[in-house]
């Protein structure tokens, strides 16, 4: 006999085939455990995100709408050439704030959009700081005093400023 002729032994491969025979070990693998993670890590920035302090959103819709308003105002008074002030709670009209000094034809909101707002204002040319009614001057130069106006609603505060030649904007407290 030929040496072809001999009994030959069958080798069994293992594969990962659907329908194969061979056990597949247990356990996860990496992709599936990198799966999980992902997925971890967006709910629980999701929730996060969603558990904020409604007070501070509040306070930072109220901090960047009277950003734009008081910007709104400025840019108003430099191009009438009149000299518009914002004054916290207008005593007399019962509004949350008011502008003085604007055209009758213009009118900017005197409300805050949701529970009032307290308000403090800090000017570098202040000399005294108990000033009875303090304002804030908005023009009609184009350069006006650095001011501060600190927001407060609960515990939180917010402060927008300028150096009197920026815009009002978000700062961080000193």
């Amino acid at each position: 006999m030929a040496p072809t002729a001999a009994q030959v032994a069958k080798v069994v491969t293992l594969t990962s085939a659907p329908g194969s025979k061979a056990r597949r070990a247990s356990g996860f693998t990496l992709v599936e455990l990198l799966v999980v993670v992902a997925l971890l890590a967006i709910t629980s920035a999701t929730v996060s995100l969603a558990l904020r302090d409604p007070a501070e959103m509040q306070l930072e819709r109220e901090a960047q709408r009277l950003a734009a308003l008081l910007e709104s105002a400025r840019a108003e008074s430099r191009a009438s050439g009149l000299a518009v002030r914002w004054v916290p709670k207008g005593i007399k009209t019962g509004d949350d704030f008011r502008f003085d000094g604007l055209p009758g034809a213009i009118r900017l909101p005197s409300r805050w959009l949701g529970d009032p707002v307290a308000v403090s204002i800090q000017s570098k040319n202040m000399t005294n700081t108990n000033i009875a009614n303090p304002v804030v001057v908005l023009g009609p130069e184009p350069v006006i005093p650095a001011q501060r106006v600190v927001l407060q609603l609960g515990n939180k505060r917010m402060v927008l400023g300028t150096d009197g030649l920026s815009a009002f904007d978000v700062v961080q407290e000193p």
